[in-house]
């Protein structure tokens, strides 16, 4: 089982969302919903995921694990795009 802050880890936040040019169904029905009960002043939606990592930085290499974890197996390179930043 995976746990959050353990000792001798750093964290790391990967935020993984769709690339501007792929539809989002999702973000447009939120939007829309939004608007007809009455919020007119949200004029965009992006829906994302946030995955938190927890990894081994005693090397220094904990970033670039947190990197390649994103790029090969958090973010689908076609249609998504990805940040990493150490928390």
């Amino acid at each position: 089982m995976a746990s959050v802050g353990s000792p001798g880890g750093s964290e790391f936040e990967v935020v993984v969302r769709l690339k501007p040019e792929v539809l989002d169904p999702e973000a447009r029905a939120i939007q829309e919903t939004l608007t007809r009960i009455g919020y007119e002043g949200v004029k965009a939606v992006q829906v994302s995921k946030r995955y938190i990592l927890t990894v081994d930085d005693q090397s220094g290499q904990g970033a670039s694990l947190a990197e390649a974890v994103a790029r090969e197996f958090l973010a689908n390179p076609v249609s998504e795009t990805f940040q990493v930043r150490k928390l």
